[in-house]
């Protein structure tokens, strides 16, 4: 049994296999065709943070995969009603067969999945948020893959991915997933918000040539071939807002930033985005934009993730 509680819980073979089967599942999608491997399986969605895209996506994933879906809250819960979280996977856990939890802090899940009989996947924590990483590389694979590839995954070897704005969970995936898959990622953040580089890679090590920190953002853009960003204030930090604005209000990503990347290079942002803050609503809704690809893709790369915790691998 395997659980995905951040990206470093795979090997580059496994997101190799995964972004070829999420390819296949997207265009059975497309295609109307149905693709139910998860006859009779229920999937626990646990929310201690409010969702959208995490929502819709792992539970629409899971009808189209044959299956079906519990969704819980802590105030629907005996999670809100202090009940220890170890009895709560001990429980959960003989009822259905996969797990996906939206929490805060990343102990808690690894506490869960450590008493848990089936598999558990990180929905997001405030240290990480694997399958926002997962549907982003995917993306990148779409626009950039060349025909006869031998592995998804060759295409991103040697790129250039600037993070511009807060060192947070997605900071410090994209910095485990650099490492893991072969291409460098250039940080830049406001004095103060820098990614916490040991917790990053808590999980096995980041390579010291995976990453670069630059000080001004224009120059981390610099031959970047995707620029991506997140808000400036997660969830469960809103008492930091005001602070935050001020902090950050250089880390926007104009169309200044975007012209000092390659001329093809891309834009994410894992959304909801706030134009006019992290990100220009020229760039966002801009050519270069992929924000709403990037967006499905949630749907495809996390079926073919609760194909694979359950099954395996899938001839």
């Amino acid at each position: 049994m395997k659980h995905y509680l951040q990206f470093t819980d795979f090997s580059a073979d496994e997101y190799a296999y995964l972004f070829r089967r999420a390819a296949l599942i997207k265009k059975k999608f497309k295609a109307y065709e149905k693709h139910h491997p998860l006859v009779d399986r229920t999937l626990a969605m646990i929310f201690e943070k409010a969702s959208t895209r995490t929502r819709v996506s792992f539970e629409a994933g899971m009808y189209q995969l044959g299956g079906s879906v519990v969704h819980l809250t802590t105030g629907d819960s005996q999670l809100g009603r202090a009940e220890p979280i170890e009895d709560t996977a001990r429980v959960i856990s003989r009822m259905v067969d996969l797990v996906m939890i939206r929490t805060f802090e990343q102990t808690k899940i690894e506490r869960f999945a450590a008493h848990s009989r089936v598999p558990v996947i990180n929905g997001l924590t405030n240290e990480y948020h694997p399958c926002q990483i997962l549907a982003d590389l995917f993306t990148f694979i779409e626009q950039r893959s060349a025909p006869g590839q031998a592995r998804p995954t060759d295409c991103l070897q040697g790129i250039t991915v600037a993070w511009v704005g807060d060192g947070n969970n997605m900071a410090n995936t994209w910095l485990q997933a650099a490492s893991l898959l072969g291409f460098k990622v250039h940080v830049s953040t406001p004095r103060g918000y820098e990614i916490d580089a040991k917790m990053a890679s808590s999980a096995g090590g980041i390579s010291a040539g995976s990453y670069q920190f630059f000080s001004d953002p224009h120059e981390a853009c610099k031959g970047a071939d995707l620029v991506t960003t997140d808000v400036w204030t997660s969830m469960g930090y809103e008492a930091e807002n005001a602070v935050r604005q001020e902090a950050f209000a250089d880390w926007c990503v104009t169309p200044a930033m975007m012209a000092a990347a390659r001329p093809d290079a891309l834009f994410m942002h894992c959304l909801p985005a706030h134009r006019g803050e992290e990100v220009a609503a020229e760039v966002i809704d801009g050519p270069q934009s992929v924000v709403w690809d990037e967006a499905e893709n949630r749907l495809h790369v996390q079926k073919a993730l609760m194909e694979y915790l359950l099954l395996g691998t899938v001839a």
